[in-house]
C-alpha cells in the first residue's frame, strides 16, 4: 500500500540534530520510500493532507511493564520496597494470563494515543503481551522478567519460558527479544552469570533494573561490597549490548563503566520521583557520551505511559537540580525519545528518524491546538508545550493504526470493560475520593 503525507511539516535529521521542513513523505509497504521527491513508479492508495500537521518519528518507550496498566492508582505514596514487595508483588501473584493480555492492550492504546510506536517491555506471563502486540500492530521489544538464585529450577524455568516466547513469536517481525534479569536484589551473582552466558550464546541483548533506590544500594553493598552496576559488570551482564533502567543512585565509577561497556541508560523521571528515588544524573551521563534514552516504567509506579509527559519532566527537572537552563536542551530530549531509544534497542537502522529506507513508524500531530499555537519553535514545543493529546494519526510499519484519534486495530471499549472487570475481581476498585 502506498501512502503519501502531502505538504506536511516534518522533523528530519540533519547531522546530529533535527530540523523542521515542509515536505512530502512517501510510504511504500512498511518503509519510507522517499522524502521530498516522488519516487519513480510510486502509486498511492491513500493521501494524508499535511496542512496544519507535524510528522515526527514515532516515540520509543525504552522501559515498560505493560501488564501493570490495570494497577494504575492502586499503590501510591509508598516507599520503593513497600510499593514493590508490599503491594505490587501480591497483586502480580493473583494475575492470570488474561489479566496480562488486557493490561498490555490498555497500555498499547495509551502509548499509541500519545505517539509511541515502539516499547521495550519486561513482563511475566508469556505469550500475552506478544499476543497484544501482534493484534495491535505496535512494535515492541519483549523480555520475560528473570528472577533466580544460582541454577535453581525456578530461574531455569523462566529462562525456558523466555526462549519459548521468542520462538513462538518468530512470525512477527515487529517484535524482537531480550533477556531480562530483573534486578540485583532478585537475581544473585550466580544467576546473573548464567543469564549473561545465555545472552552471549544466543546473541541477545539484556534489559535490567539497576541502581534505582537507596535501599537497593545499601542491600547490594552489604551483600557484595560494591554498587549494583559494578556487580552487574563483574557478572557479565555488560558483555553483550545492555539496557540499564533507572541508574538513579550512581557514582562516577559506575558512569565510567556504563560508558566503557556501551550500556544504554533508560531514565524514567516520573516513576523515579513518585517513588522518592531521586533523579538520574542525565546531564553528566550525556557529557560522558553514554547513550541515554527514556521510559515511563509501568503504570503502577508512573500512573501514565505518556512519553510527552516524560519528555517535559526530563527537559525541566535537570535544569532545576543543576540550576542551569543549558544542561539539557529540547533538541536533546527529542533525540533521547527517538533515535537514542532506537539505538538502545539495536533498531537504529530501522526506526528512530524519518529517513528514506527506514520503517514507516510515524506520529502525526495536529498543530491547530492551544498547546502548539503559535508555532514559534515546534521542537521546543514537543518537550515544553505538547501533552500527547495533539497526536492525531499514527503509522506503524507502514500501516495506519490510529486515525483522527481512533485506534483502528483494537476495540477500545472492550479493553476498558475487561480491565474494569479485572480490578473488581481483584478487589482493587477502591471507592475512595
Amino acid at each position: 500500500m502506498g501512502i503519501v503525507l502531502k505538504d506536511i511539516l516534518a522533523v528530519l535529521p540533519k547531522n546530529d540534530t533535527d530540523v523542521i521542513c515542509e515536505t512530502d513523505i512517501y510510504i511504500e509497504g512498511n518503509r519510507i520510500a522517499a522524502i521530498g521527491s516522488r519516487p519513480e513508479g510510486f502509486s498511492e492508495d491513500k493521501v494524508i493532507d499535511g496542512k496544519d500537521k507535524l510528522a515526527i518519528p514515532g516515540l520509543v518507550n525504552c522501559h515498560t511493564h505493560s501488564y501493570m496498566s490495570f494497577m494504575r492508582n492502586v499503590a501510591d505514596d509508598l516507599s520503593f520496597m513497600d510499593w514493590l514487595f508490599g503491594t505490587i508483588d501480591p497483586i502480580e501473584q493473583q494475575m492470570t494470563d488474561e489479566d496480562t493480555y488486557w493490561g498490555a492492550c490498555l497500555a498499547i492504546i495509551e502509548m499509541m494515543k500519545s505517539g509511541t510506536t515502539c516499547f521495550n517491555d519486561m513482563q511475566m506471563n508469556i505469550h500475552q503481551t506478544t499476543r497484544a502486540v501482534k493484534e495491535s500492530g505496535m512494535r515492541a521489544v519483549i523480555c520475560r522478567g528473570l528472577v533466580g538464585s544460582g541454577d535453581d529450577e525456578a530461574g531455569q524455568m523462566r529462562l525456558r519460558q523466555a526462549y519459548e516466547e521468542r520462538d513462538a513469536a518468530s512470525d512477527c517481525d515487529r517484535m524482537t527479544f531480550m533477556l531480562g534479569p530483573h534486578a540485583p536484589y532478585t537475581c544473585d551473582d550466580a544467576f546473573m552469570r548464567i543469564v549473561s552466558e545465555e545472552a552471549k550464546k544466543n546473541n541477545m541483548r539484556i534489559h535490567v533494573h539497576l541502581s534505582e533506590s537507596e535501599s537497593e544500594i545499601k542491600q547490594i553493598k552489604e551483600k557484595y561490597h560494591c554498587t549494583p552496576i559494578v556487580m552487574a559488570d563483574k557478572n557479565g551482564l555488560f558483555d553483550v549490548p545492555a539496557i540499564a533502567a533507572h541508574c538513579v543512585q550512581i557514582t562516577e565509577e559506575d558512569m565510567d563503566i556504563l560508558k566503557a561497556k556501551n550500556v544504554s541508560v533508560v531514565t524514567n523521571p516520573a516513576s523515579n520521583m513518585k517513588l522518592g528515588n531521586g533523579f538520574a544524573p542525565v546531564p553528566k551521563m550525556l557529557e560522558k557520551g553514554i547513550n541515554v534514552c527514556i521510559g515511563t516504567d509501568g503504570a503502577a509506579s508512573n500512573n501514565s505511559l505518556n512519553l510527552f509527559h516524560e519528555m517535559s519532566l526530563l527537559a525541566l527537572i535537570h535544569k532545576g537540580v543543576a540550576k542551569t537552563p543549558q544542561c539539557i536542551s529540547a533538541k536533546e530530549v527529542l533525540r533521547i525519545a527517538t533515535i537514542n531509544g532506537a539505538r538502545a534497542l539495536g533498531l537504529e537502522e530501522e526506526i528512530g528518524t524519518l529517513e528514506a529506507g527506514k520503517k514507516a513508524d510515524i506520529a502525526i500531530l495536529n498543530l491547530n491546538t492551544p498547546s502548539l499555537t503559535p508555532r514559534n519553535n515546534l521542537i521546543a514545543g514537543l518537550s515544553y508545550s505538547a501533552n500527547g493529546s495533539e497526536v492525531e494519526t499514527v503509522i506503524i510499519d507502514g500501516k495506519v493504526t490510529m486515525e483522527n484519534r481512533k485506534v483502528l486495530t483494537m476495540d477500545e471499549e472492550l479493553v476498558y470493560k475487561k480491565v474494569n472487570e479485572i480490578i473488581v475481581r481483584m478487589g482493587l476498585d477502591k471507592k475512595e475520593y
